[in-house]
């Protein structure tokens, strides 16, 4: 019996996605991330993501799949048991908005003069820009 459940995104660009997964691998012990792979789950039971990242625990994987323009997190949550998916979901939305909104600065032209992040996590970028 399948357990994969999927969780509504707002991501819509898969090579921003893919930098934030990156960004966020050892915090949540994620392993290689793979396309257009099996997302593992109970019993050995699978299904198709676009983007999936192994975890620790065997057997059981993490992906993003296409759908309706965004991309659905689904994973098996039973046998995640040390990743908590709002923790996940929330340090995702914000790696995957630091990566576009950098590079929408970078197309307009401003340069990174410096990058902060608090102790709340919270990031604080200085741009600037030639006249």
């Amino acid at each position: 019996m399948s357990h994969f459940s999927t969780i509504k995104t707002t991501f819509v660009s898969k090579d921003h996605l893919k930098k934030a997964l990156q960004d966020v691998t050892n915090e949540f012990g994620l392993g290689n991330i793979r396309e257009n792979a099996m997302v593992g789950g109970y019993g050995g039971s699978a299904t198709r993501a676009d983007i999936v990242a192994g975890t620790r625990n065997k057997g059981y994987d993490i992906g993003f799949r296409s759908e309706n323009g965004a991309y659905g997190l689904v994973a098996d949550w039973y046998g995640i048991k040390d990743i908590d998916k709002d923790s996940l979901t929330n340090r995702l939305s914000q790696r995957y908005a630091y990566h576009a909104v950098k590079e929408k600065l970078e197309e307009k032209g401003f340069s990174f003069v410096e990058e902060e992040v608090t102790e709340e996590n919270t990031i604080h970028l200085r741009v600037r820009r030639a006249v």
